[in-house]
């Protein structure tokens, strides 16, 4: 307990720091904000971002920078469609709570209690036959990531294959591993036997109640007159994916405006009890891992330890310098989204990009937006464009805590 402790204080001192004589002042606003934004842009090659502020619940900035198609020479807008990725994932738990304030859905009873029929007897799940494991599964375990199911069953342990079994790797309840399959396990069973449409209530629940016009969990063909393209690492044009499956863990289309409205509302806790808004942000599985990919890797670390880093029921929640915070983040080729709320003042920042190198500057956006915060960025595998050697595999055997400071970078330093 006592090494905890210390750890905790370290962290917190190095925090009191984090910005350096050679960063920017802490909280940047305005013409001041924008210049920084579009100097780490126009740095780390990031073609379009959108950037929202919440302070106390509210929206207060909400600003486009770049473009949506470089071809095109197109504006990326506030109400421009981008893909969410992984952040669906926040806005679907966010949904599920409703149903359990609702008492309409048990987090905490196994599934197995749910389901007519044993699990494996479903075709799509029948790899799971002769591993009786899936009967402790809950609720809360598939949204906390901790069932332990790969992230999706083509992920397999000597590498991709599309032909992948599904498999329990460890005993649920035990660890933190993230899984897709996890939360589309939970759509399965909320649609099979709670008999709850899963888009359904996501428009209800979430898109109705925050104004969420331009988001859908499929394609829409209204949205192809303001779309973003999305940019790999060297700036290939990668299109955008018109999914036409809803899948909770991620396949929402949405907009800057849409989401910063959501957002506001899930840090303020609209639409749930103050107990059932306590419940989806308490934590439930202690991290430990080196990085949070590849996720089944047993390699831990104590860089976190710090900010006791751990999963809640959808979202990831930790002790900054200035309390409670929680995040979530979205990746895929040419996507790479970020939203984290510093739950105490009800302050967050919505970061959406259509590029593959927008997680090179989050830690640098959070400094100048919501001053520190010991955003776990080497667990993210959000690396500083200005330091790719960090990248590297060997990195992972050396220190890298959330709360030392990093000095903002030199203007027109590039990788």
């Amino acid at each position: 307990m006592r090494c905890r402790h210390v750890a905790m204080l370290l962290c917190l001192s190095l925090a009191a720091n984090a910005l350096a004589a050679d960063a920017p002042p802490q909280r940047l606003r305005g013409e001041a904000l924008d210049r920084k934004v579009e100097q780490l842009m126009h740095a780390a090659h990031v073609p379009g971002l959108a950037l929202a502020l919440i302070e106390n619940g509210q929206v207060t900035y909400l600003h486009a920078y770049g473009e949506r198609d470089t071809a095109k020479h197109l504006p990326l807008t506030t109400d421009t469609v981008m893909y969410a990725a992984s952040i669906t994932k926040a806005a679907f738990s966010y949904a599920v709570m409703t149903l359990a304030d609702a008492h309409k859905l048990e987090l905490d009873t196994p599934i197995a209690g749910m389901l007519s029929r044993p699990l494996p007897e479903y075709a799509r799940y029948a790899d799971l036959a002769g591993d009786d494991r899936w009967r402790r599964i809950t609720p809360r375990m598939l949204l906390s990531h901790g069932a332990g199911f790969p992230n999706f069953r083509f992920f397999t342990p000597t590498g991709y294959d599309a032909k992948g079994k599904l498999y329990i790797a460890f005993d649920p309840g035990s660890r933190f591993a993230y899984s897709g399959e996890g939360i589309n396990l939970l759509q399965f069973v909320l649609e099979n036997a709670k008999n709850v449409d899963v888009a359904t209530l996501m428009q209800r629940a979430l898109f109705d109640r925050f104004g969420m016009s331009r988001t859908s969990m499929t394609w829409r063909a209204d949205f192809a007159d303001n779309l973003a393209i999305g940019y790999d690492e060297a700036g290939k044009a990668l299109g955008h994916k018109q999914r036409e499956s809803v899948r909770a863990a991620g396949s929402m289309d949405t907009t800057p405006h849409d989401y910063a409205q959501l957002l506001a509302g899930m840090v303020r806790g609209d639409g749930l009890s103050a107990a059932t808004h306590a419940d989806w942000l308490r934590p439930v599985q202690r991290i430990r891992s080196v990085q949070q990919f590849p996720t089944l890797d047993t390699s831990t670390t104590t860089d976190n330890e710090g900010i006791a880093l751990s999963s809640a029921s959808g979202v990831i929640v930790y002790r900054s310098p200035q309390g409670p915070a929680w995040f979530k983040t979205g990746h895929d080729d040419g996507t790479n989204n970020l939203v984290l709320c510093l739950q105490g003042p009800r302050d967050c920042v919505m970061i959406l990009s259509n590029s593959s190198n927008a997680e090179g500057i989050y830690r640098y956006l959070l400094d100048i937006t919501l001053g520190p915060t010991c955003y776990p960025w080497y667990w993210e595998s959000d690396i500083p464009y200005d330091h790719p050697s960090w990248s590297r595999p060997e990195s992972r055997q050396s220190p890298h805590p959330p709360c030392t400071p990093l000095p903002f970078p030199r203007q027109g330093v590039s990788p």
